[in-house]
């Protein structure tokens, strides 16, 4: 895809983020949006190596939404992605629906691992990157954290982990938003600079505009190219808005886990056409 497709695809799955939250009447839409254009560009760019007719392809990158939250984001990228019909995002978080309030492995393709609580899925990610090195097959691990679920400890064991066993096929981006559920995460529980966090613990550091799709498929494809076993696992820090696209949701906390009205869905929904036209 260029760039316009980018930009496009993105905005898509920004519209159906929002209207399958609307549909269920609960759900996470800040933290979704701001991951948007991440996802987008690994799974739209050119970088991940996945297969939606083979989900468990032998040689894959495996992706993990630690932040599990902003399922809804990975739902509307796995659905046009081609692993279930974009139909069935009008059934999150319903009776019976596949698309759990946070990613389940066990009833989703394209779920590699059930996420949700905070701060365990980098650590999980270690780990698949320690095996693939084990068994010597192919791929990367790519996941996105939220920059409050760096506040959790195990992020940091996690790290000291990752680093001590020299995980270089281990990519961890970091949706720097600088929000939480309860506000500013440097009012909540001041993390410092993230970036000096992960350099201090023996990562690579990048950083990255995480809305520039160009910029993300750049920097993602350029670390996945160089990406090799005995080498420093990479933090991206990615600046990001949440909420980004919609005007009354962007930098606003309180959009963290609440649901549009569907008048204000309206809205965004013209925002975001309004945007790329």
């Amino acid at each position: 895809m260029d760039t316009a497709q980018l930009v496009g695809k993105a905005t898509d799955i920004r519209k159906d983020i929002l209207t399958m939250i609307t549909e269920a009447g609960s759900g996470h839409p800040g933290g979704s949006l701001s991951c948007t254009d991440m996802l987008t560009a690994l799974y739209f760019g050119g970088v991940l190596d996945h297969d939606p007719a083979d989900p468990a392809k032998v040689g894959r990158d495996r992706f993990i939404l630690a932040k599990g939250h902003a399922a809804p984001a990975l739902y509307a990228t796995l659905a046009h992605a081609g692993y279930f019909p974009i139909e069935e995002l009008a059934t999150l978080r319903k009776l019976g629906t596949r698309l759990q309030g946070h990613p389940d492995s066990n009833l989703l393709p394209g779920v590699e691992v059930s996420t949700g609580s905070l701060g365990q899925g980098l650590s999980v990610a270690a780990g698949l990157a320690a095996g693939l090195r084990l068994t010597g097959e192919a791929g990367c691990v790519f996941t996105i954290l939220g920059d409050g679920e760096c506040e959790e400890g195990q992020v940091w064991e996690a790290a000291m982990f990752a680093a001590h066993q020299r995980l270089g096929r281990l990519i961890a981006i970091i949706d720097n938003n600088e929000l939480q559920i309860d506000g500013c995460i440097h009012d909540v529980c001041d993390p410092g600079d993230l970036g000096e966090k992960f350099a201090a613990f023996g990562w690579d550091v990048v950083r990255v505009d995480g809305h520039d799709i160009d910029a993300l498929v750049a920097t993602l494809g350029r670390l996945k190219a160089a990406a090799a076993d005995e080498a420093a696992p990479v933090a991206v820090i990615a600046a990001t808005v949440k909420g980004k696209g919609v005007s009354f949701m962007e930098n606003q906390a309180g959009w963290h886990g609440k649901a549009p009205k569907a008048e204000e869905l309206e809205i965004a929904l013209a925002e975001l056409s309004a945007a790329v036209a």
